[in-house]
């Protein structure tokens, strides 16, 4: 594989990612000059601690509903916020599906088709592949951090760490679908739960981790279920199976070319 560890790290994870976002940085200093974080920069830490500067990650995407359930095995590359790529690697006649993230704009690429569509921004927030996840949760966007207005609801101890839930509702005049989301997040930068709240109050989808583990040096959320409040017994939930963060990237791996004959 061309997508290798810089030599000194010599010797992968996605959120996402769905999509859920993937990430190595420092803790920021706020989080232990301050009894209380800012809000705003938690959500950001917590972001970024899941992206990482660069990552490289193998996960599985199950698909439940009533009647049936479908897995997917998935290779997941991003580069900090504005970059990333999911590809499909199991089953065969699934393998080769792809989609492209690169700055404010996504594309999906089908083997069968041949073909490479742009997604417009009027379907972001539609199921990415049959799942509870939609192309915005994949694109791992980081709206949440700038168009937002950001309020501490509260935070408490759960066992050895403190976990802070935050409101952020967007600005008036931001081009969101969501009236609002409620995260919790772990002193540790672990994002253990975020809710979808509508233009009513009413919430609509919910994403949990369900299992935390230490990859690659790093505490993250390796097990994640995405789940919509009026279909209580359907939910899609994705698994890191492994990852490594900080990796080396090809100078052509975010690119249209190589979403449709892939190098990497």
């Amino acid at each position: 594989m061309a997508t290798t560890k810089p030599q000194q790290n010599a010797g992968i994870h996605f959120y996402a990612l769905l999509l859920l976002g993937l990430l190595a940085v420092s803790a920021p200093t706020w989080a232990t000059e301050v009894e209380t974080p800012e809000p705003r920069e938690l959500i950001r830490a917590a972001m970024e601690h899941w992206r990482g500067v660069t990552s490289y990650s193998e996960m599985t995407m199950t698909i439940h509903r009533s009647d049936w359930e479908r897995s997917f095995s998935m290779q997941a590359w991003t580069e900090g916020d504005k970059l990333s790529l999911v590809r499909v690697t199991e089953p065969k006649r699934d393998a080769g599906n792809g989609t492209l993230v690169k700055d404010q704009s996504m594309w999906t690429f089908s083997p069968k088709i041949n073909r490479i569509l742009k997604v417009p921004s009027s379907m972001m927030n539609q199921s990415w592949m049959g799942s509870d996840f939609s192309n915005k949760d994949i694109s791992k966007s980081t709206d949440i951090i700038d168009q937002y207005e950001h309020r501490l609801l509260k935070s408490e101890n759960l066992g050895d760490h403190v976990v802070y839930t935050i409101e952020s509702i967007p600005h008036e005049e931001a081009a969101v679908v969501w009236g609002k989301e409620i995260v919790s997040i772990r002193d540790d930068f672990v994002m253990l739960r975020q809710e979808f709240w509508d233009q009513d109050d009413i919430l609509i989808k919910e994403m949990e981790a369900t299992e935390i583990a230490i990859m690659d040096d790093r505490t993250i959320a390796s097990r994640m279920r995405m789940q919509k409040l009026e279909t209580p017994g359907e939910w899609t939930e994705m698994v890191v199976d492994d990852i490594d963060f900080d990796v080396k990237m090809a100078d052509n791996l975010f690119t249209l070319s190589n979403l449709r004959n892939p190098r990497q």
